[in-house]
């Protein structure tokens, strides 16, 4: 591959949870301002067009490979000339046309043609009630644009060691987004003050971690905004919270070039950056995370996890 600079952007997206409408016309408005900007990569979040939170309307919001969030990502892509992608939750369907499982799934569109498609390795805490794991042999290379390799990750998978031995040397770019949630909010603050501070700079460390373990420059598109969710496991408590921010480009080095804060609320961000792997061979922790999560996170991990795996097999499989 040629040396070459590409004018990257990553969309944060003050999120309307369920409203696919109001998303995706958001998601426009910001990607049209990134054109005019003259970025031709623009990543959106994962998500981009629902958000994520367990409640069981989420269920009547989840689209298929011909819904209109990927029609939207396709249009756009050929009018625009650009490169584009996100992820959203997506049914399968069988040979025989009838529904089966949901995965969240990445699809990257160039100039109007699909470039690949990557369905997220494990769902994170109550996502499980909402899509099921992805196949283990789905390691995020998408394709090649230009002699250019692309890869991509989805939130968590910053997080886990598995997505920088699958990339390693593998891409030269990888455009990829987050739906991250804070700690609760409504929960003491004598309990929950320290664990947010330690989430919240997690959250881009993973990121900025990643790149330098892969060798690659990440586009990495985010949520902000206030939520409310129920728990799969504890139906009697309910959380509030906002989502973390963090969009950002981000050298091989792990260096951030352009950066959007949660406070900074929705917005685009913009850099140059040279695809290319960086050679850097960084050794990859043997632990299978690749930064420590945190004591609720944890928790929260497991229980959500258990009982939103139930919660998807008997009101979302093959309905």
């Amino acid at each position: 591959m040629k040396a070459t600079t590409i004018r990257a952007a990553a969309i944060q997206l003050e999120t309307s949870i369920g409203n696919t409408h109001n998303n995706l016309k958001a998601c426009q408005e910001l990607a049209e301002e990134a054109v005019k900007q003259g970025a031709t990569w623009i990543a959106l979040p994962e998500f981009f067009n629902t958000g994520a939170i367990f409640d069981p309307k989420m269920v009547d919001v989840i689209e298929t490979e011909q819904g209109v969030s990927a029609k939207f990502l396709q249009e756009f892509s050929a009018k625009h000339d650009v490169v584009i992608g996100g992820s959203f939750m997506c049914r399968l369907q069988k040979p025989d046309g009838s529904p089966a499982g949901v995965r969240n799934r990445y699809l990257c569109f160039s100039n109007g043609e699909l470039i690949g498609r990557h369905d997220k390795d494990l769902p994170t805490m109550w996502e499980a009630a909402l899509y099921e794991e992805g196949d283990v042999n789905d390691t995020g290379e998408l394709g090649s644009i230009e002699g250019i390799r692309v890869g991509t990750a989805v939130c968590w998978e910053f997080l886990r060691t598995q997505t920088a031995r699958r990339l390693q040397g593998k891409i030269d770019v990888l455009i990829g987004g987050s739906h991250w949630w804070s700690i609760p909010e409504n929960w003491p603050k004598v309990l929950t003050r320290k664990l947010e501070k330690n989430n919240y700079e997690n959250f881009i460390k993973t990121v900025q971690e990643t790149a330098r373990l892969v060798g690659a420059p990440v586009i990495h598109a985010s949520h902000c905004g206030q939520i409310e969710s129920q728990f799969p496991s504890i139906p009697f408590m309910n959380y509030k919270g906002e989502l973390e921010g963090h969009a950002a480009i981000i050298n091989a080095e792990g260096e951030i070039l352009a950066h959007r804060s949660k406070e900074q609320g929705q917005g685009v961000v913009i850099a140059d950056i040279t695809p290319g792997y960086s050679g850097a061979n960084q050794k990859i922790p043997d632990s299978y995370w690749l930064r420590g999560r945190g004591v609720l996170p944890t928790i929260s991990w497991t229980m959500d996890g258990f009982f939103g795996k139930r919660w998807y097999k008997k009101n979302v499989l093959n309905q």
